[in-house]
């Protein structure tokens, strides 16, 4: 069983990652009735007897005596982490796992990415160093914090640097939060591209999320609510296994909503390295699978059921109609339709009692081509190039032309809390590219006239050519991105295959 470290960066990192152990604790603990320390809960949790002081010796096998999160909390303002550690999940945490200041970054990139992370980096890299010491085979890390901000985005992507440098072996998720265009921080896009040149270099997949997108997913679940479609029963509070063994209660705040689906997402991505399941995925696979090339590792999400900590009694959907709700703009978690560009590849992740025939069944349904699955060779008389095969494939998923077979595809036997079963869809898809184009627009309205330029410029180490290198590494993002949208509507032409000398 392998584990995973949770690097939560910024105000908005620490909010969703908040959400994120509460729920994760919740999901364990509908599952594991016995409270017995297994593999499953070792991937984000360590077991620690607190008997002799906050920092005993794990243990391995047995009761569960105190959980400790597998986690790094960073926030240059204390209030946020502070509020974590005073409410129910303050003894998930100890004093070893947070990095806070008390002036915060002044949504400044700079301030957080040269400042902060040279003041702090000696610290960061001791506490990542005594995280990683305690897992027995370190898989991933998940960075999870904002683009819009200063701490998020400059001390965020600082900390993505450190751990290529310190653990280029272990893989490097991340999950950002993009800003909305109507965000109230007038520095974001500065900050978000000055950002998304680090993620283009250092990160191994970024999984967007944009705030626009969250709260529509959040409207929509409300006015099912007010509509009488769904129950408004409030799930069970989630159970906290303290030192002193107590439960707590855990009250809703704004923005939980919508960070719970950013938790969610996590949680069903990260659900076949905990649970069993008879076609598991890991988290190599999706970064082996779905990013052929290291610059497009930028996956777009999309969860169904829908649903927030008051849904109890969501009905379950049908499982046909909860893949088609995947590829819809409905259920993505950016302002996407990934049905209508161009798929690089795709995974799907599905939880509950889902049999392999289901997942072909329905891959066939979406893409209107019976053969094209990853999982069901061809056979010798239906090939891949030949004149019967061409003429059946016409999919209503366009996926580029060398990769037509391009699913990955995983099962989980354990549902989420509440359900019968869920899906996760990840696209690597050009549809993120109008995401990005937006974000250079808003940047080069701040640029071309110089504004706010000189908060950054005063900074030690900042240079306008740091802005200059950001806007021109995601001008070639986007460039690369055309450069696929370009073949969409070509012919499919078979490579060129090597001839053997005779």
């Amino acid at each position: 069983m392998t584990q995973s470290v949770v690097v939560q960066v910024g105000q908005c990192g620490n909010q969703v990652g908040c959400r994120f152990w509460d729920l994760a604790l919740r999901e364990h603990a509908a599952v594991n009735k016995k409270g017995i320390y297994d593999e499953a809960l070792s991937s984000f949790f360590r077991n620690v007897d607190t008997r002799s002081g906050n920092n005993g010796p794990d243990i391995y096998k047995g009761k569960i005596c105190s959980l400790k999160a597998r986690a790094l909390l960073i926030d240059m303002e204390e209030g946020v982490v502070n509020e974590i550690l005073q409410g129910p999940l303050k003894d998930v945490f100890d004093s070893k796992q947070l990095i806070t200041d008390v002036s915060g970054s002044g949504n400044n990139w700079a301030v957080g990415h040269k400042i902060y992370g040279c003041q702090y980096r000696e610290n960061i890299v001791e506490k990542l160093r005594k995280t990683a010491e305690h897992c027995d085979c370190l898989q991933c890390f998940f960075i999870i914090h904002s683009m819009g901000g200063g701490t998020g985005s400059g001390l965020g992507t600082f900390v993505l640097n450190l751990l290529e440098e310190e653990f280029p072996e272990v893989y490097r998720f991340v999950t950002s939060v993009y800003p909305s265009g109507e965000d109230d921080v007038i520095t974001s896009p500065y900050n978000s591209v000055l950002a998304m040149k680090e993620l283009n270099e250092h990160a191994d997949c970024v999984l967007p999320i944009e705030n626009e997108s969250l709260l529509e997913i959040v409207n929509k679940i409300h006015q099912m609510i007010n509509s009488g479609k769904l129950g408004s029963t409030v799930k069970q509070n989630s159970l906290v296994t303290s030192s002193a063994g107590s439960a707590k209660t855990l009250q809703e705040k704004p923005f939980d909503a919508m960070n719970n689906i950013v938790a969610n997402l996590l949680l069903n991505l990260t659900s076949s390295a905990r649970f069993e399941g008879s076609l598991n995925m890991d988290l190599n696979e999706i970064s082996m699978n779905l990013v052929p090339f290291p610059r497009l590792h930028y996956l777009v999400s999309s969860l169904t059921p829908l649903y927030t900590l008051a849904d109890v009694n969501v009905p379950s959907r049908r499982l046909d109609q909860m893949f088609s709700d995947a590829f819809s703009r409905d259920h993505q978690l950016i302002q996407a339709d990934p049905k209508h560009s161009l798929y690089l590849a795709c995974a799907l992740l599905v939880r509950g009692n889902v049999q392999v025939s289901d997942l072909r069944r329905n891959i066939e349904r979406l893409t209107d081509c019976p053969h094209a699955v990853l999982i069901y060779p061809f056979t010798k008389s239906q090939s891949a190039s030949s004149p019967f095969y061409r003429n059946r494939l016409k999919p209503s998923l366009h996926f580029v032309s060398w990769n037509q077979e391009g699913w990955k595809t995983g099962l989980c036997s354990v549902p989420p809390v509440g359900h019968s079963h869920s899906l996760l869809a990840l696209a690597n898809n050009t549809c993120v590219k109008p995401t990005f184009i937006e974000l250079k627009d808003r940047f080069m309205k701040l640029y071309k006239k110089k504004a706010h330029l000189h908060h950054y410029l005063q900074i030690d180490g900042m240079e306008q050519s740091c802005f200059s290198e950001a806007v021109s590494s995601l001008s070639d993002l986007i460039e690369e991105y055309n450069e696929l949208d370009a073949t969409k509507c070509g012919p499919r032409i078979d490579p060129s295959r090597l001839k053997i000398a005779i």
